[in-house]
């Protein structure tokens, strides 16, 4: 066996690189897209993978004027890490960190009676009123309260707490079904509902600073649903939403993550040769193979097996057999690249180099998962940090 090394370098297993640059370019691309709208940063799921403080910061700086998270324990740290603002915290769950919410203020979203009352109960041991707003269920059929009789008793509720200075009713929201599919008659349907809901809302009392339904399609291609207020997740990041809906370049966005590792072994390899569990893949003919050291465990979707495409000395390369949990291998076709050199899974295309949805497409699902997946082992190296100039 013969295997070739490059001179020691200071170069990590893997990193996904995060260009805050290019995440700060996004957001000021969005809020052109909201005009009069303000622009909420979702930074949930660690900001899909990116790094939830610096992130939210440099959205922040970029000019978004809201944060987002699903879960209360990702709001309270953003809170502990000290980002200002108006907050919002969706997913609840009975026994939740309410009181620890309304003394951080943050809003905290309700769909229920139950999270009303456990709401209220927490201000009344704060002392102080929370910020609530209340989610519609317009077709979703997800998180979010049903209208009609539902409907009615929460805002009777909420409006009732709310003069009694337990609760301020600060928003009016719903999230769409479709939108990263255009034409769906469930968008007009939903709109058409979520008008309604609010202006039955309204009608009883309820002044909310903001109503938002629009995700980061709607945002990108449905101006008539932005409303006061719209909630970019994934197109802040430089990822299209939906392919049919465009490239990222078609909406002025660029990736934000770049994800690549340094092989641990170049070698040469007979035809015939079985590679990685089960021997899915064959060597055609003496070839070099080389090893990348990520793997399921740190997020390489084990659907890549086979499929997945990755950059190596300028070509692109694919997994060859099975996703193993810390590695992967790539037939190299002959070619001999130095141990550690860079192999570069996804990132803007630049380079040549595949994307995000090149590998969902390999794995049949979606960028959104490609990215968020990606694990603790792997170092968020964040770049760009400061504003150029």
């Amino acid at each position: 066996m013969t295997e070739t090394a490059a001179e020691p370098t200071a170069a990590l297993r893997a990193r996904a690189e995060i260009d805050l640059g290019a995440l700060r370019a996004n957001v000021r691309a969005l809020r052109a897209r909201a005009k009069s709208a303000a622009v909420m940063a979702v930074v949930k799921s660690d900001a899909y993978g990116h790094g939830a403080v610096p992130c939210a910061r440099a959205a922040l700086a970029a000019g978004a004027t809201w944060l987002g998270t699903a879960t209360a324990e990702e709001a309270l740290a953003l809170r502990a890490a000290g980002l200002p603002g108006r907050l919002l915290c969706w997913l609840w769950v009975p026994g939740g960190p309410w009181r620890e919410a309304v003394e951080a203020d943050i809003d905290v979203s309700l769909s229920g009676l139950w999270a009303l009352r456990e709401v209220t109960a927490a201000a009344r041991a704060a002392g102080r009123p929370a910020r609530v707003q209340l989610k519609a269920d317009t077709g979703l059929g997800r998180n979010g309260c049903r209208p009609g009789a539902d409907w009615a008793e929460l805002v009777g509720e909420a409006l009732r707490a709310e003069a009694e200075g337990l609760v301020r009713i600060t928003g009016l929201w719903s999230h769409f079904a479709c939108a990263d599919e255009p034409g769906h008659p469930s968008i007009a349907a939903q709109l058409t509902r979520f008008r309604e809901m609010v202006a039955y809302a309204e009608e009883r009392g309820v002044r909310p600073e903001v109503r938002h339904i629009a995700n980061s399609p709607a945002t990108l291609t449905l101006p008539e649903t932005h409303f006061d207020l719209v909630r970019t997740g994934i197109a802040m990041y430089g990822i299209s939403p939906s392919p049919e809906l465009g490239t990222p370049a078609d909406f002025g966005l660029r990736p934000v993550m770049t994800l690549s590792a340094s092989l641990a072994l170049v070698k040469q390899a007979p035809g015939g040769h079985g590679v990685s569990y089960g021997h899915h893949y064959v060597t055609p003919g003496e070839t070099t193979l080389g090893l990348v050291p990520v793997g399921y465990a740190d997020g390489i979707p084990r659907h890549a097996s086979g499929t997945g495409p990755v950059l190596v000395g300028g070509k692109w390369r694919t997994v060859a057999g099975r996703v193993a949990m810390d590695q992967f291998v790539v037939d190299l076709g002959g070619d001999e690249p130095p141990v550690g050199t860079e192999a570069v899974l996804f990132g803007p295309g630049d380079r040549g180099e595949p994307t995000a949805e090149d590998w969902a497409q390999a794995c049949g699902t979606i960028a959104y998962e490609i990215v968020t997946r990606i694990g603790t082992r792997v170092p968020r190296v964040h770049v760009n940090e400061r504003e150029a100039g």
